[in-house]
């Protein structure tokens, strides 16, 4: 049966719908996309639900719709060609990137009157990473990967190959100029809060309008895991929430899962407000092993299932006022 409504697409995001075909490579190439876009067709919209709400479809073959002065849109494009590779070396002053890197694939969320985008890529995402610089997950299985790229050049693990970013999203103002008052601030500002995004009105029963996940980027760490960043995105007639998830598992050593979430609920206020949760946790497979979880890496194939057993390193709240008149 399709699912339409907001308790079965929050099922898609659950560790039952969400698990890998077994008889597929957890990360084999194209799979996870492939996934992700049966996942997207399965949620069908009745156009008596998008008129109803008042949305409508994006134009032009462009995936998404417009609803309550929002415009949100998805895209889905193939892994980067090596020229391109090279020039997202050269630009973040690396030669190191994921196996799969999606480039042109993001997720935008603009509204419209005020100009303020809310965007999602794997450029920027990578750039947090560079900037963030951990210190390389020391792992027994490195001594294995001196021999992955070039049999004879040892490979020294002297960066994060993990890919771990502290990436919580981009944004910018597009403004009219035309209508646009010199010296007025175009920036925008995230303030600290105790607002909570409201979990439970999640799972109310209403029409699912759009629904999508965008493969960002993704590496199998040479078999010994898995390095996964991913943008899901779901609008109902009452709101639109969306959750980035940057999950890793180093095989026998380390799990770590940094979660963004974004919800706004639609009103007839011209400035609306977006709240937004970052909630960063990791654990090693020892320490899961010392309170009685197993330590086999195949219990650990779904970070929706993983998120209850690891423990929080950070987590934080903050609420974005939208300008309708910038």
């Amino acid at each position: 049966m399709v699912p339409r409504d907001a308790h079965n697409v929050t099922r898609l995001w659950s560790p039952d719908a969400l698990k890998e075909d077994k008889k597929t490579k957890e990360g084999q190439t194209g799979n996870r996309s492939n996934r992700c876009e049966k996942l997207a067709m399965e949620v069908e919209v009745e156009e008596k639900d998008l008129k109803a709400a008042g949305a409508e479809r994006l134009t032009g073959g462009r995936r998404g719709l417009r609803i309550h002065g929002w415009e949100i849109e998805s895209r889905k494009c193939s892994i980067l060609n090596s020229s391109t590779v090279q020039q997202w070396e050269e630009k973040l002053e690396t030669t190191h990137l994921p196996e799969m890197v999606f480039g042109e694939s993001c997720l935008v969320l603009k509204h419209v009157k005020s100009g303020t985008k809310i965007y999602f890529n794997a450029f920027d995402a990578l750039g947090g990473w560079k900037q963030e610089g951990l210190p390389p997950v020391e792992v027994p299985a490195a001594a294995k990967w001196k021999f992955r790229s070039k049999p004879f050049q040892q490979v020294i693990l002297d960066y994060d190959y993990t890919f771990t970013t502290p990436y919580c999203g981009s944004e910018t103002i597009e403004m009219d100029m035309e209508k646009h008052e010199c010296g007025k601030s175009t920036s925008l500002y995230w303030e600290d809060c105790e607002e909570k995004i409201d979990m439970v009105a999640l799972t109310s029963k209403e029409p699912i309008l759009f629904y999508d996940e965008v493969v960002l980027y993704e590496d199998e760490l040479a078999d010994n895991g898995v390095s996964l960043l991913t943008v899901k995105v779901r609008v109902m007639p009452s709101c639109w929430f969306l959750l980035l998830r940057f999950w890793l598992r180093v095989d026998g050593v380390l799990m770590r899962l940094r979660d963004t979430r974004m919800h706004c609920v639609f009103s007839d206020s011209a400035n609306p407000v977006i709240l937004r949760e970052s909630c960063w946790k990791e654990a090693t497979f020892q320490s899961l092993a010392a309170t009685g979880y197993p330590t086999d890496s195949a219990a650990y194939s779904d970070p929706s299932i993983i998120s209850q057993r690891l423990p929080v390193v950070m987590c934080r709240s903050q609420k974005l006022k939208v300008s309708g008149n910038l």
